[in-house]
């Protein structure tokens, strides 16, 4: 070995210390490159953890630094390049960033609202600048808006962008104009896929009235959110007429100037013998906010002599007691009443005595029929008052409908003519009927078909004969002949769904919901309904039985729920109040453990939701009604794409009404029904 090492050379061992070096030098190289590599890493990716930059990748390699990532917009790329420069020299950074592309500007959301009172209307908002073949511009608008108030000039703050119509724009706006039209007094926000409306109408009835031609003209896929308010009537005299005679206790008219009074007044009628709820008007004019106490006194003292009739007129007071009454308690009433009666009011009471005279007293008469021909006979005073009677009676029945046979007595007592004209005016509320006109009594008599016609003629009586006078109003009303009471409530509503889908069931094809031919007619019974009722607020909802997951049975509901929404909607029913909720397998109403039980925890539930803001508020809690559902193995097979359900809105315009719900299940069905639906 000495040897050998004796044999190399010294050039052979200086190249042998050499290499070895550089192998040193490399290894303590590529140690100090590792090391500012990691410092490099932590110190940058810090910084820019600092900046919230956390879309970007840092890779070093050696001294060169690499940024990877995709940044939002070109500036958050400059921003992270110019950041991670601070730190390394600009020469190390190998920038491999990319950009998000850049989207397209989207459209922007087109809405007009239009204003209408009595100065004129006010149109503001966005809209296309082209309206499509067919539609309905910027300078169409204007033009059908003025031709709706001809002679008041049209403020026009309208712009337009270049973007096309979007669909169904032009069907809410054509909507939108068509409520303007009907509605004097309104706000209309026109949106292409919502139209909502606020207005004031001049009475309940004519509320709903305009609620439900709305309704009926709302395009499809158009949401429709009513809120039309019907202010307190201005009622002049204040009038309210109480009676007890052979038919009952009963209101002519009734008046209260606030909620609370009328329940004062309304408990009183009740113990004072009247039944059911009678109508009574809540209005402005009254004479003094004491007016409830004393018609609740007013009650009290008809009851206790038990034949007679209170009229209020403003602050006049007619006590008439019937020929039953002793002259005893007729005077023990009276002097309480006068003792208990507020200050503001002045009493005038009369006790009937029995006719003695063999003549029959002075008449006048008037008979309206059927057909609107009226017959005026009886005696009137002069030539000159004969003919002031037939021209007022042709003003209010019309000019071919009145036929005059009177006869002349100057016999007849003072202020016979304010008698037959006042009650020719009460007539003129009737759909028929007839008018009695003496000395000591008017007499009005006949059917109608307003809920307030016997309201208005005691009003019309009572001013217009005066304090202390004698008059009578025996009106029926009739439902037949009245044109709002054909429109169904909400809670009618609800209660014919349910008396349908009692009866017969929905159903599907086994596992998906897909809804089976054989429910056509149930779904084209429920439309029948629908289409005919006022707006509302419903939910549709689907149920499931516990077999398989629950998310798939909590899907399958609401695809099916949905369904029954669309199919609905298929068939011209608005569905802009009602709303498709799935809630699987919750709220069982019977025993999964059974199939009898499945079969009925499948099911589909209508549900009436509290009150909506274009239903009227009332204090009856709200009805619902719910549906059965046929359906084979919900939980077999996973639910089946459903189609889309219709939009869900709410209108509320009930603010003192605490919204309720309430579902009635359906009536049981009879036992063959049931055995011919699959399981």
């Amino acid at each position: 070995m000495q040897r050998r090492l004796k044999a190399l050379s010294p050039t052979v061992l200086a190249l042998l210390a050499f290499v070895l070096a550089a192998v040193v030098m490399v290894g303590v190289a590529a140690a100090a490159a590792l090391v500012i590599e990691r410092r490099s890493d932590n110190v940058i990716s810090t910084r820019l953890a600092e900046e919230g930059l956390d879309w970007i990748n840092v890779d070093t390699d050696g001294l060169q630094v690499i940024l990877t990532g995709t940044a939002p917009n070109e500036a958050a790329r400059f921003r992270a390049v110019n950041i991670v420069g601070s730190i390394v020299d600009a020469s190390r950074i190998r920038d491999a960033l990319e950009v998000t592309p850049a989207s397209a500007i989207a459209a922007p959301r087109f809405s007009v609202e239009m204003l209408r009172n009595d100065d004129g209307i006010q149109l503001i908002g966005l809209m296309p600048e082209d309206a499509g073949q067919g539609g309905i511009g910027e300078v169409q608008l204007a033009d059908q808006a003025a031709a709706l108030t001809p002679g008041s000039e049209i403020v026009n703050m309208l712009e337009t962008a270049a973007y096309p119509a979007p669909k169904a724009w032009n069907s809410a706006l054509t909507f939108g104009i068509e409520a303007l039209k009907r509605l004097k007094r309104s706000k209309i926000s026109v949106a292409a896929d919502r139209v909502e409306i606020t207005a004031i109408s001049d009475s309940e009835p004519e509320k709903r009235r305009l609620e439900a031609d709305l309704r009926a003209i709302a395009p499809n896929g158009v949401a429709l959110v009513v809120n039309i308010t019907a202010p307190r009537p201005v009622i002049t005299p204040f009038t309210l007429r109480f009676i007890i005679d052979a038919q009952g206790a009963r209101f002519d008219s009734c008046s209260a100037d606030t909620e609370r009074a009328r329940k004062a007044i309304l408990a009183a009628a009740t113990a004072a013998g009247v039944t059911g709820t009678p109508l009574c008007t809540i209005g402005l004019g009254v004479p003094t906010p004491r007016w409830a106490d004393a018609v609740t006194q007013a009650i009290a003292a008809v009851a206790t002599i038990g034949d007679g009739s209170i009229t209020f007129s403003d602050a006049d007071v007619t006590l008439l007691a019937g020929t039953s009454v002793s002259q005893a308690t007729f005077d023990r009433v009276v002097g309480e009443l006068e003792t208990g009666l507020p200050d503001v009011f002045s009493l005038t009471s009369t006790l009937e005595k029995t006719e003695s005279a063999s003549q029959g007293p002075a008449e006048f008469t008037a008979n309206l029929s059927d057909a609107g021909k009226v017959e005026l006979r009886g005696r009137l005073t002069d030539e000159m008052q004969r003919k002031a009677v037939d021209a007022f009676a042709r003003a209010a029945f019309g000019a071919e409908a009145v036929y005059t046979a009177t006869r002349l007595d100057e016999t007849l007592p003072d202020g016979w003519a304010v008698r037959v004209l006042a009650g020719l005016e009460a007539l003129a509320q009737v759909e028929n009927g007839s008018l009695l006109v003496r000395s000591d009594l008017v007499e009005v008599a006949g059917v109608t078909g307003s809920q307030s016609a016997r309201s208005r003629i005691t009003q019309i009586l009572s001013g217009k004969l005066g304090q202390g006078q004698t008059f009578r109003v025996n009106v029926r009303y009739d439902e037949a002949l009245d044109p709002v009471a054909s429109i169904p409530t909400p809670e009618e509503c609800a209660a014919d769904v349910n008396a349908v889908i009692a009866r017969t069931k929905i159903t599907f094809t086994p596992a998906s919901a897909e809804i089976a031919s054989t429910a056509r007619p149930v779904l084209d019974a429920l439309a029948e309904i629908l289409v005919n009722c006022p707006p509302m607020t419903m939910e549709i909802g689907g149920y499931t039985d516990a077999q398989g997951s629950e998310g798939g049975n909590q899907a399958l509901s609401q695809a099916r729920a949905e369904a029954v929404l669309v199919a609905l909607q298929g068939r011209r029913i608005d569905v802009s109040g009602i709303t498709a909720v799935g809630y699987g397998e919750a709220n069982p109403i019977a025993d999964n453990g059974t199939e009898a039980g499945r079969e009925a925890n499948r099911r589909i539930e209508f549900v009436l939701k509290g009150s909506n803001s274009t239903v009227a508020s009332t204090d009856t809690p709200a009805a619902s009604a719910d549906a059965d559902v046929d359906a084979d193995a919900d939980d077999a097979a996973p639910a089946q794409p459903g189609p889309e359900g219709g939009p869900d809105f709410s209108g509320d315009t009930s603010p003192s009404v605490a919204p309720t719900e309430k579902t009635i299940r359906p009536l049981p069905r009879p036992a063959d029904a049931a055995a011919q639906e699959d399981p």
